[in-house]
C-alpha cells in the first residue's frame, strides 16, 4: 500500500482536513453536537490514516510514544484540574458556577476545559491503541 502513489496523495490532501474537521468539532460541541470525545476520535483518525498510508514507523517519528503518554497525562490532569480548582474554590466537583462571577462565564469556561481534556486524552489514547495493535514491523 505504501507504493501508491494517487492513495498518498489523497491522504495528503484529505489528512488535513480530517484534522480540521475535528478541531470544528472540539470547539463546537458546547454549542452542538459534538465536544471533546468526537473530537479526539477524530483527531485520531487523521493519525491513525497517516499511520496506514504511510507506515507505522513514520506514524511513531511524527508523534512519538512519549509524547502520546505526555499528552495523556495532560488531558488528564486537565479535566480533574477543573474539578479541584472548583473544590478549591469552596463548590461541588465540577461545579462550573465557581470559574466565574458570571455563572454563564463559569459555564462556558469549565465546559470547555473539560471537553478540551477529555478531546486531547481520547486522541492520544486511540492513537497509542493503533500503535499497540499495529506492532513495530510495517509489511
Amino acid at each position: 500500500m505504501n507504493d501508491n502513489p494517487v492513495l498518498r496523495i489523497v491522504a495528503k490532501i484529505i489528512i488535513p482536513m480530517i484534522l480540521l474537521f475535528a478541531l470544528y468539532v472540539q470547539f463546537h460541541g458546547d454549542y452542538g453536537p459534538g465536544g471533546g470525545f468526537q473530537a479526539g476520535v477524530i483527531f485520531a483518525a487523521g493519525f491513525i490514516l497517516y499511520g496506514l498510508v504511510f507506515g507505522t514507523e513514520a506514524l511513531r517519528s511524527a508523534v512519538p510514544p512519549h509524547i502520546l503518554r505526555i499528552f495523556i497525562a495532560l488531558g488528564l490532569v486537565l479535566y480533574a484540574g477543573v474539578g479541584v480548582t472548583t473544590l478549591l474554590m469552596e463548590a461541588d466537583f465540577l461545579a462550573y458556577n465557581a470559574l466565574s462571577q458570571d455563572p454563564v462565564a463559569g459555564q462556558h469556561l469549565g465546559i470547555f476545559l473539560v471537553e478540551l481534556g477529555v478531546g486531547i486524552t481520547v486522541g492520544a489514547v486511540m492513537i497509542t491503541v493503533f500503535l499497540g495493535f499495529a506492532g513495530r514491523n510495517d509489511p
